[in-house]
């Protein structure tokens, strides 16, 4: 019999081998009563097969990451409330199973990075996401996806490449020589910055149309160097969150963010509301969906132009109280990370007895730039009060899966002077 795709691709025709094992998963599967409705935790490297078996029978899926401690992953489990867990690989077979639920099923549950935090459990829809995948649009093949999939961006990334009937190539981790025989790429901005800088020394030779690009903020100079080093290539700057999927995107030369079609945006004291189709459900905690409201917010600060332009200064987590004002670590990050030789930078605040907190800028890097550099670099693009204070360097920053720095896991280091950083010096 024809096999059929799982609901969440849509019509895209889907690589038989893949198609073979996400039917052989859905039948090990309903083997153990899972059905519309279900929820599977993944605690396995080969995660697509799984996920679409999950799919094509109505269930949610759960992908456990590696790094978390005992702790967490405990506490995410006891939030999922999982029907099954599964590990390994599933066999292919080619006696398939009818698709089942419809675009309101639940398919797929995510778990917030863990940078500002423990993480948290969150529900999406099939329509969630496929509103996602048509917002970003079709990109060209093959696409790289070089990260795991217990992050929910890397998978975000892997399905819609399936979605574009795309050919997708998997790597578990992040080597910019890789891309260049790709025809589109999904990073973060630290992995974009590793490409750049691959680019530069190793010019020519590079098949990239597209770099996809979300996780944070980029700066000005940082697409000003895309521009340059992938002058035939176009960059798609995407902002959102785990919970609201996709709110704004930029495109080659535009200027702005500008939101997605149909998502609505609200800026209340600074900090952004968003109702959106492309939303999430809910929190789940202990088993229990905590349904989201009609508008909804992570605590990002924003200014919204009258023309629909929206400007993030980032997540109020992420905010250093230095002498009274508040300084977006984001920004400063955006700023430092374009200096040659700064593989990425996280800005936190350590304490000081006058100004609350000075502004610290963590840099990571084999051979840091001086701090001559940084410190203009810093007067170039910053405004006095939110240039840092305080340097430091360090061989390799704490991250999430998705391979952002782990803000909450560097702060509290520096609080308990656990760091392994050292003061940068001129």
């Amino acid at each position: 019999m024809t096999l059929a795709a799982p609901p969440i691709l849509g019509n895209a025709a889907v690589p038989a081998d893949l198609l073979a094992r996400a039917h052989g998963a859905a039948r090990q599967l309903a083997g153990r009563g899972i059905g519309v409705g279900a929820r599977v935790a993944v605690d396995s490297a080969d995660v697509l097969p799984w996920l679409l078996g999950a799919d094509l029978l109505g269930a949610a899926t759960l992908v456990v990451e590696p790094s978390w401690s005992p702790r967490e992953r405990a506490a995410v489990l006891a939030d999922a409330a999982p029907d099954t867990l599964v590990t390994g690989s599933p066999a292919p077979t080619h006696d398939g199973v009818t698709p089942r639920g419809d675009d309101a099923t639940q398919f797929y549950l995510a778990t917030t990075s863990g940078s500002s935090g423990r993480p948290k459990v969150l529900v999406r829809t099939r329509a969630s996401w496929l509103r996602s995948f048509a917002a970003l649009g079709a990109v060209p093949s093959p696409v790289l996806i070089a990260g795991p999939l217990s992050s929910s961006l890397f998978t975000f990334g892997a399905l819609h490449a399936l979605w574009c009937g795309a050919e997708l190539r998997l790597q578990p981790r992040w080597r910019p020589e890789q891309a260049r025989a790709a025809a589109t790429v999904h990073v973060v901005p630290a992995m974009l910055a590793a490409l750049l800088a691959e680019l530069d020394r190793r010019p020519g030779g590079c098949a990239l149309r597209t770099v996809v690009c979300g996780g944070a903020h980029l700066g000005a100079e940082l697409r000003a160097r895309f521009a340059r080093l992938l002058p035939h290539a176009e960059l798609i700057e995407y902002y959102g969150s785990a919970e609201q999927s996709l709110i704004a995107l930029r495109r080659g030369g535009d200027e702005a963010l500008c939101p997605v079609p149909d998502v609505e945006l609200d800026v209340r004291d600074g900090e952004l509301w968003v109702h959106s189709p492309l939303a999430f459900s809910g929190y789940l905690r202990a088993g229990r969906l905590d349904a989201t409201p009609v508008w909804s917010s992570v605590g990002d600060r924003a200014e919204l132009s009258a023309s629909g332009a929206l400007t993030v200064h980032g997540r109020s987590a992420a905010m250093v109280s230095s002498g009274g004002r508040l300084v977006p670590a984001e920004e400063v990050e955006a700023v430092l990370r374009a200096v040659p030789g700064v593989r990425d930078v996280l800005v936190a605040g350590t304490p000081h007895g006058t100004l609350g907190a000075v502004v610290t800028a963590i840099v990571e890097a084999d051979v840091p730039p001086s701090l001559r550099e940084l410190r203009a670099s810093a007067r170039a693009g910053l405004a006095p009060g939110k240039r840092p204070r305080r340097w430091l360097v360090t061989k390799e920053l704490p991250r999430t899966a998705a391979g952002k720095p782990a803000r909450a896991t560097a702060t509290a280091q520096l609080r308990d002077g656990t760091f392994p950083a050292e003061p940068l010096y001129d």
